[in-house]
């Protein structure tokens, strides 16, 4: 039952819309409108606002980190914190606010990576950057952290839960971006910062 209580309250929380609601609260296009139509911060960038991109960016990560660090501020078990990681990130991907549909969850997914251990989600977040600035790519920079992931955890938590929650958000994201994927492996993706209409697939 604690379990339970902890996942629902990690679901909801990852379920806060934070595109849409910096969207509405700036007096901007609903993301889900244009571009990719994903509810993440990449997409609200295409808008032309960045503060709107930066926050949105904030409060998605904002909410991974809290609900995990609540669960082991609250002194929950290793295994049930790491149901909240999973709950969360579940909750951003598919939202009850929005018909189960979400983002892609890489800003929630990174939240929750630094609130389970700061040294992983600082080693995820340095292979992220490097990849994405070095390419331009914000999709290759989420397959490559998806992968990346499971091993930090691995050799610097040594913690089978906090193990397990990393590979199933590993495979989330990567179900996530399959179209990124097939679209890099074609050579067509778009790179970030490109205009609002070309439609392409980004994380967030």
């Amino acid at each position: 039952m604690e379990a339970l209580l902890f996942a629902l309250g990690g679901y909801l929380v990852g379920s806060i819309p934070f595109a849409v609601v910096v969207s509405r609260l700036m007096g901007l296009e609903d993301p889900r409108s244009y571009g990719s139509g994903n509810p993440g911060a990449t997409n609200v960038l295409r808008s032309g606002n960045r503060l709107a991109a930066v926050l949105t960016l904030a409060g998605d990560a904002a909410k991974g980190w809290f609900a995990v660090w609540l669960a082991l501020r609250l002194g929950a078990a290793e295994d049930v914190v790491a149901v909240v990681a999973l709950a969360v990130f579940l909750g951003h991907v598919f939202s009850v606010w929005l018909r189960f549909r979400g983002g892609k969850g890489v800003a929630t997914a990174a939240g929750v990576l630094f609130a389970l251990d700061w040294r992983v989600g600082l080693a995820v977040l340095v292979a992220w950057l490097a990849v994405v600035v070095a390419s331009r790519y914000s999709s290759l920079g989420a397959v490559v952290a998806a992968f990346f992931a499971p091993v930090a955890t691995y050799f610097l938590t040594g913690s089978e839960p906090f193990l397990m929650a990393t590979v199933a958000m590993g495979a989330l994201l990567l179900w996530r971006h399959e179209a990124n994927i097939r679209k890099l492996l074609r050579g067509e993706e778009r790179r970030i910062g490109e205009p609002k209409d070309n439609g392409a697939e980004q994380p967030g």
